[in-house]
């Protein structure tokens, strides 16, 4: 009889070296879940095709860091947003750069196209998002509410509304043809990092650090359900293109919720990490991820996939039950998109104030042709996936097929082709794939067994160890079974350096807690900070962090010379945490300090005030001191040249 072949349901389809430098933005075409565009910090936009090695094209022009991406839906533009602000948007059947808008004067942190009509939306740091007329290369209209940056953007699909979800905690809805916002939601306890509207019904998505996913009515303008215990922030959704499930790209896995009545169907292990983008194609979900200058894409067999039905258990944490109401079948549907036959009109024009319209439309195309350049790397590529577009075709267009899935008897062989042998790098793409050749300009290839400078806070190997020393040895299969003292001491056997220093450190940790619970926060923190190791002050800022009413200004004073540590290590995770502690203690502590310092001395005794006098000298010398750093660091690119520039800023009345 013969053996059933079983395949997987989740693989890993390739990984690439898609930058000379960090990737710091990436989307998936979503017309065909085939192309996917890379924004890094070399300024270049580069386009792939999935499952193919080589770069299709390169675009240049930007001379910041690019920080968003967006292909439209028949992905034959594409827009990407920069750390300066400007905006250019390319014609990929044209090959050239078709217009550059300004604007904004902070990072471009969302784009979006509208689905219809040649308009593009933008959302930016400084709180504002802008409606952008391709064809006048002029700003529509400007919204504001946020008060903080702009994190997702999406057009409705009947294109009549815009979502934004920011920094605030807020997600607003906006009527483009009024010009203003029709509702805002609230209920997010963190940043809201993504939004998505149901491909049919009145009914929007939103996705938040504070681990949840909520539902709102469109037409009530109420939330509709609310699903919790995410295994960590939400940064991609997606719904199923007929609306019946919602996917969640999670931490090494891919959920699928239901939410009348909130509900898990399904629950996928896929060894993705941070997943950045979604996209389904072929009753395939194609994922994919970006860490440092490589990008890795994943693919899900969806017809192995649970998306109705009963609620499926989670292999990951326990979760609270949740009560199985059937759906009434009686019920109406919510009310459904009316998409327009052909494309939309314009938007009312309420306010022509871009310097852009002003500009001569010749001299400036002049300058964008000199400046922005498409450099075709596969000609062959090119060639199939977009000048078929220009052309009449006498035949139906070519279908793309499905990635065909891997035996599951093949993980082990796979795993151990993918083991890096002594002469490779193990930052270098899969052994089995080519490394694609990168612009003439600068190399890609990395410097072989080179630590990098920033240890990633995400990293799929430990930086310096492999996971298969700290395995026992492989022996003869007839051996007997270990029982689990044998087993542990083999594994621990030859590594007691490593037992020792996590030994330590928990028994560091035990400290500070047993401190924390007899006394106050203060006294906990001189505890971390007397153990001079630290990853274990970091472990307690993390915790403080996240409750601003626990600061206090002798807090300060014992916490900023760590501070001052943090920022300078080679660690992202300690500078992360640096980042958001010296942020806290400047936004409530900094007018305090420079306000009683300006003050005139008191008449009399006052030991009081003499005390906190003398902690805000203390901190006032210590915030100089790291203000020096943090203005060295403030022109880094990337995430952390970021934190360091608004650090900069709040720090500006110490220059």
């Amino acid at each position: 009889m013969a053996t059933p072949v079983v395949t997987k349901t989740a693989w890993k389809l390739q990984e690439i070296v898609a930058h000379a430098s960090n990737v710091s933005s990436l989307v998936l075409g979503k017309g065909s879940g085939r192309l996917l565009a890379t924004g890094g910090d070399d300024c270049r936009v580069n386009l792939w095709s999935i499952n193919k090695p080589n770069c299709i094209m390169s675009l240049t022009g930007h001379t910041s860091p690019v920080e968003s991406v967006r292909l439209n839906t028949p992905e034959e533009l594409i827009v990407a947003g920069s750390q300066s602000g400007s905006i250019r948007v390319w014609d990929l059947e044209a090959a050239k750069i078709l217009r550059t808008l300004m604007g904004h004067k902070a990072n471009i942190c969302s784009l979006d196209f509208h689905p219809y009509g040649e308009f593009v939306a933008s959302g930016s740091q400084d709180t504002n998002i802008k409606l952008w007329d391709i064809r006048r290369k002029g700003c529509v209209f400007r919204y504001r509410g946020h008060s903080q940056a702009v994190r997702c953007l999406r057009f409705s699909p009947d294109g009549k509304w815009l979502a934004s979800a920011a920094d605030d905690h807020m997600v607003k809805l906006w009527d483009l043809t009024a010009g203003k916002m029709m509702s805002e939601f609230t209920g997010h306890t963190g940043p809201v990092n993504v939004v998505e509207f149901h491909p049919n019904e009145y009914l929007l998505a939103s996705g938040s650090s504070d681990r949840t996913i909520r539902f709102w009515d469109l037409e009530k303008f109420q939330v509709v359900s609310c699903i919790e215990g995410e295994p960590g922030p939400v940064r991609s959704i997606l719904f199923n293109p007929d609306g019946c499930c919602l996917y969640s790209g999670c931490q090494d896995s891919l959920r699928v919720y239901g939410w009348e009545p909130e509900r898990c169907f399904d629950v996928v292990l896929v060894n993705w990490g941070k997943v950045a983008d979604l996209a389904i194609c072929n009753d395939q979900l194609i994922g994919v991820a970006f860490s440092q200058s490589n990008v890795s894409s994943y693919v899900v067999d969806l017809t192995r996939v649970t998306r109705t039905g009963t609620v499926a258990q989670d292999p990951v944490q326990d979760s609270r039950p949740l009560a199985q109401q059937p759906p009434n079948p009686s019920a109406p549907l919510r009310r459904i998109y009316e998409r327009p036959s052909t494309t939309c009109s314009k938007p009312q024009r309420v306010k022509q104030n871009s310097e852009s319209e002003r500009r001569s439309p010749s001299s400036e195309d002049d300058r964008d042709e000199r400046e922005s350049r498409a450099e075709i790397q596969n000609a062959e590529d090119y060639n199939e996936i977009f000048q078929p577009k220009n052309s009449i075709s006498r035949t139906p267009p070519r279908r793309s097929e499905p990635f065909p899935a891997p035996l599951e008897d093949d993980i082990a062989p796979a795993k151990e082709a993918a083991k890096p042998s002594p002469a490779m790098d193990v930052q270098s793409p899969m052994p089995n794939l080519e490394v694609p050749p990168q612009p003439p300009v600068v190399s890609s290839t990395p410097a072989p067994k080179a630590e990098p400078a920033i240890i990633p806070a995400t990293r799929n190997e430990p930086i310096g160890l492999k996971a298969s020393d700290f395995l026992p040895a492989v022996k003869i299969p007839q051996q007997a079974e270990l029982v689990d003292e044998d087993a542990m001491s083999q594994i621990r056997k030859g590594h007691d350096t490593m037992c020792v220093v996590l030994t330590s450190r928990h028994k560091n940790l035990d400290t500070v807690r047993a401190v924390w619970t007899t006394g106050d926060i203060k006294t906990s923190v001189d505890s971390a900070v007397a153990i001079n190791d630290l990853s274990v002050v970091v472990d307690l800022l993390n915790i403080v962090n996240q409750k601003a009413s626990l600061w206090k200004l002798d807090l300060c004073t014992t916490v900023l010379p760590q501070i001052e540590k943090l920022l300078q290590s080679k660690y992202e995770s300690y500078v992360q945490t640096g980042c958001t502690s010296l942020k806290l203690i400047l936004q409530r502590f900094l007018p305090l300090i420079t306000d009683i310092l300006a003050a005139p001395p008191s008449v009399g005794v006052d030991i009081s005030r003499e005390e906190r006098l003398h902690k805000c000298r203390l901190c006032y010398k210590q915030l100089k001191s790291i203000n020096g750093l943090v203005k060295s660091k403030s022109g880094l690119s990337g995430r952390h040249g970021s934190a360091f520039r608004e650090l900069h800023l709040l720090m500006a009345s110490l220059d």
